[in-house]
């Protein structure tokens, strides 16, 4: 069956996560993805390793379905190469630092030159004014971008989040400009530049938090649970920060993540009432309203995880989900890497892999029924640099070994 990105070739010239992650998506998708390293390396094939000698997970799991060729672009013939590969390519990915690319002798200008209908998408940490030298990592992301500053509890520190919204967040709008442009260029014919910042596409996903701090002009937020409120938004612990409140409940027998959310909407009150043995509040004028319970959310929560902590989280969801209560339990990462529901919605994946015999993976979240995802490993450095140097570019085996005793791959 074709793949909805079958014959678009991208070259890959990031590292790290945020470039990676999103080269992948176009993997997943069926482009075929040139992963251009240096001899050297992606630097995370070494980071974090729980193997010795064998490229870790860090690296594994950003780089499925891709073909890997080591280059140095600092050398004229690697600089040849590199022309060569980009004349041959419909999308360009990188994520070095700023001016990087510009330095190897590749500006924009120079890039439409040799490929006018390339997409050349870069992703940066900041958007050009005074941050645009910055370096750029994950958590500087959500420090700047919105996340940390609404991501805690009151009397606490911002905190960062789990979520690699810095990242993977940036590569998944990188892929949507990408995509986009790639769908003009149907009409234009032309390639055309696309520009992601990670603080940009934090502030994207913080959007909510923008509104509110709009709506403070006008008074507290009665939905937050926060008693005094200034001219900022304030970290609201596990409000839900929607129209309906929320709030994460402790479960028996108490550990890390015997927790619950459960989201409170008005006509879940009444059942609500009766699960937790105090069927009477859905009259009480005190209680029965969404006005009315408002102002003491803390109470409303107290009152149930006073329920909710004498049983464990499945049982809790189950009496819940009976009465189209929206809730849900806190997975850890060993129930999330062991959910077969997740397994069998191929989310979390095994993967075949040649140096380390397999490793777990997350699995494509894009689901299209005519392009099914089949994963594949990441590639070893430079697996393919004779598939694509002397089968695809035509060079012959004679000049590859020159060339690798020269350092030049």
């Amino acid at each position: 069956m074709a793949k909805a990105l079958e014959g678009i070739r991208v070259l890959d010239m990031t590292h790290v996560q945020s470039g990676p992650s999103a080269t992948q998506l176009l993997a997943w998708l069926g482009a075929d993805v040139i992963k251009v390293e240096a001899p050297t390396g992606d630097i995370t094939r070494k980071q974090l390793r729980d193997l010795p000698d064998v490229d870790s997970l860090y690296f594994t799991m950003l780089n499925c379905n891709k073909r890997s060729i080591t280059l140095n672009t600092k050398s004229e013939r690697g600089k040849e190469l590199l022309t060569e590969l980009i004349r041959r390519s419909d999308v360009m990915v990188e994520n070095f630092g700023p001016g990087a690319v510009d330095r190897m002798g590749f500006t924009w200008e120079r890039i439409r030159e040799i490929n006018p209908k390339i997409v050349y998408a870069s992703i940066k940490g900041f958007g050009e004014g005074p941050y645009t030298n910055f370096k750029a990592y994950e958590v500087v992301a959500q420090a700047m971008g919105g996340s940390m500053a609404t991501t805690g509890f009151e009397d606490g520190p911002p905190l960062a989040t789990g979520a690699q919204i810095g990242d993977s967040g940036t590569g998944i709008h990188a892929v949507a400009g990408i995509l986009a442009a790639l769908f003009q260029r149907e009409n234009t014919g032309q390639g055309q530049r696309v520009n992601v910042a990670m603080q940009h596409a934090v502030l994207n996903l913080c959007r909510v938090k923008l509104r509110d701090q709009q709506r403070l002009a006008h008074g507290p937020l009665a939905e937050y649970p926060n008693e005094d409120f200034g001219n900022e938004v304030p970290r609201s612990g596990n409000a839900s920060g929607g129209g309906q409140p929320g709030w994460a409940v402790r479960c028996a027998p108490g550990g890390p993540n015997d927790y619950v959310y459960v989201i409170v909407q008005p006509v879940g009150w009444q059942p609500l009432s009766e699960l937790i043995g105090r069927p009477e509040l859905a009259d009480d004028p005190e209680w029965a309203s969404p006005a009315a319970r408002l102002p003491k959310l803390g109470k409303m929560f107290q009152l149930i995880e006073e329920w909710t902590s004498t049983l464990p989280k499945w049982n809790v969801l189950e009496k819940l989900n009976a009465h189209n209560i929206p809730c849900g339990p806190i997975l850890s990462t060993k129930e999330i890497i062991e959910d077969a529901s997740l397994v069998a919605n191929d989310m979390v994946v095994e993967v075949p892999h040649p140096q380390r015999g397999s490793f777990t993976t997350v699995g494509s979240p894009l689901k299209l029924s005519d392009s099914p995802v089949h994963i594949t490993s990441s590639p070893l450095l430079g697996e393919h640099n004779e598939e694509v140097f002397v089968g695809e570019l035509g060079l012959d085996s004679e000049e590859l070994a020159v060339l690798r005793t020269g350092g030049v791959i």
